[in-house]
């Protein structure tokens, strides 16, 4: 039986304490600071795990530093600790990086004036990064060549952090936290109804993968459902002080831009006076993000978005040749769902575009549901206790909070491996240049079970190559996919639990030989279908079409979907 099957079997006529519908961000990290509190705890989602607008956010792990315009420190000051919190928390996971912010004639701030605002929000993050630094023009050029310095002022550096693996990666580090905390945890596993009896819910649930269909119960419903938690609570008839608004994020992913040594995001105000970035990815480069209101959560790309994009960036930096849609490697695109207050009536475009990341977390007493509004990554752990609390002023006794429900495994287990891998020469199986070496991607990914892959590369050194060429993914942690990831479609494995489609272009994936072997390693027998799954749906709207992986949806059809 697969761990899936298992877990299904395990929710199926199950009574929970909390069952939390919705995993993304919200849902994952709710479900796991619950079950390391000693609740038993059931977590579903329609779709993948992180496979909404988890999966498109900006890799980021930031302060908000552009909140600062509308003087929201105590916002500030929040996200700043929950910033230095997760960096403490994930060594290796995120690491602090430069945000070097050029400002031109036509931004809204001069230089002195922006190191200002970087060294205020350096001391309002309580210096837990590296102090910003103030350059001229010249300086510019010197730090980035390749940004266009012809109309820069000057520029500032401050510092941030941002996830070297993917957001989605990042959400399921939550969800095996959970897993290895006792919950029970299923993917494309939609909520069909929930009645109120007793002192309890009777949910009945369907498999979307096999369409059978289950009942379960909890006490208490945690609806962490992102983008579509009003839809989920209007379904049970559930009103709340807040609602959830949408604003439209894109980013292209290119080749790598920027030529130093060390990663750096690039800051820039496009021609609306607005900010976007630069990110790194590995050997890539990720532009975005844009802003634009929106009515729904299901978004695409369109042709104006990346023009736009594109057309910015061109003008910033100082390129052989300008970049064009055929650059394009992947997309991503996604909505943040924004918390306002009910009844306030439409915002106003300047309040639009003012509206920050918060999040609100509301409890019902008489109905026993906690709803999750908004939110970001960087303020997930604070949304996990602030989730317990409120489930435990419902009733359901928790444990003392260790703190062990999150976090990487301790230094002295990561020293361990790391002498281990040192005896086998692990390193010494990638001979590609300029890749991150293989002790550092394993350990960072998979933690504890990294000891695992070791051993199975010993036994067997063909464990150790690289499945797809170009993808930089070994054979072993296909294996360990297909026993602990609960990978149930090619794209949950290709865009979730790693990245390739974000960092390899479509014809080299699909030219590979590899990926008929990856298929077969993760479905065994089903391969043949769910590769023609993949390639279906990615002929229907590529990689990354409108309505995702998964199509639209329902109000009792709830995700958690949380941009980072």
């Amino acid at each position: 039986m697969s761990l899936r099957s298992a877990n299904i079997e395990r929710i199926d006529g199950g009574l929970f304490d909390v069952l939390v519908v919705g995993a993304g961000i919200n849902g994952a990290v709710s479900a796991a600071a619950l079950a390391g509190r000693g609740a038993s705890v059931a977590l579903i989602d329609r779709g993948d795990f992180g496979g909404f607008t988890s999966q498109e956010s900006s890799n980021l792990v930031w302060g908000g530093f552009k909140y600062l315009e509308n003087y929201e420190l105590p916002l500030v000051f929040g996200l700043c600790r929950s910033r230095n919190r997760l960096m403490k928390a994930y060594p290796d996971n995120i690491k602090e990086i430069g945000f070097l912010a050029a400002l031109d004639h036509s931004s809204p701030y001069k230089p002195w004036f922006a190191g200002l605002g970087a060294t205020a929000y350096w001391g309002i993050g309580l210096f837990g990064t590296e102090r910003p630094h103030l350059y001229d023009a010249e300086e510019v050029k010197e730090q980035e060549p390749v940004i266009d310095t012809t109309d820069v002022r000057g520029a500032i550096e401050y510092r941030d952090a941002f996830l070297v693996d993917n957001d989605s990666r990042f959400v399921f580090s939550f969800v095996r936290s959970a897993l290895e905390a006792g919950a029970a945890v299923a993917n494309y596993v939609e909520l069909l109804s929930a009645e109120r009896i007793g002192d309890r819910w009777v949910c009945h649930l369907r498999d979307t993968d096999s369409g059978d269909e289950i009942t379960t119960a909890a006490r208490v419903l945690v609806n962490a459902a992102g983008p579509f938690v009003d839809d989920l609570n209007e379904s049970w008839d559930l009103r709340t002080e807040h609602r959830i608004v949408f604003s439209k994020g894109i980013h292209l992913v290119v080749p790598r831009l920027t030529t130093t040594r060390h990663d750096r995001v690039l800051a820039f105000f496009d021609d609306t006076q607005r900010l976007f970035y630069v990110i790194p990815m590995g050997r890539r480069s990720v532009i975005g993000t844009t802003d634009t209101r929106v009515d729904t959560p299901y978004t695409e790309v369109t042709d104006e978005d990346r023009r736009f994009l594109l057309d910015q960036i061109n003008k910033r930096l100082d390129l052989p040749s300008p970049l064009t849609p055929e650059d394009v490697i992947a997309e991503r695109c996604g909505v943040r769902p924004l918390v306002v207050t009910r009844g306030a009536g439409d915002q106003t475009e300047a309040d639009w575009t003012s509206l920050s990341r918060k999040h609100e977390i509301e409890r019902d007493d008489h109905r026993a549901v906690v709803t999750v509004l908004g939110g970001k990554l960087t303020d997930c752990l604070n949304v996990g206790e602030e989730v317990a609390a409120e489930v435990e002023h419902l009733g359901v006794p928790l444990e003392k909070d260790l703190g062990n429900w999150y976090g990487e495994p301790a230094a002295q287990t990561r020293s361990e491996f790391y002498r281990q891998a040192r005896l086998m020469r692990l390193d010494a199986l990638r001979t590609k240049p300029d890749t991150e070496p293989l002790t550092d991607r394993l350990w960072r990914r998979y933690g504890r079970r990294a000891f695992d892959l070791l051993e199975v590369i010993r036994a067997d050194p063909t464990m150790g190559e690289d499945v797809m060429g170009s993808a930089d993914y070994l054979r072993a942690e296909l294996y360990t996919a297909a026993q602990h990831e609960m990978v149930v479609t090619l794209d949950d494995f290709m865009r979730r639990r790693s990245k390739i489609d974000l960092v390899v272009r479509d014809e080299d994936i699909e030219g590979s030989e590899g990926l008929i072997e990856v298929a077969r390693i993760l479905f065994g027998d089903d391969a043949d279908r769910r590769l023609a799954d993949y390639r279906t749906a990615r002929a229907s709207h590529g990689p990354h079409g409108p309505h995702g992986p998964h199509g639209p949806q329902g109000p009792g059809d709830a995700h958690a979907h949380e941009n980072g």
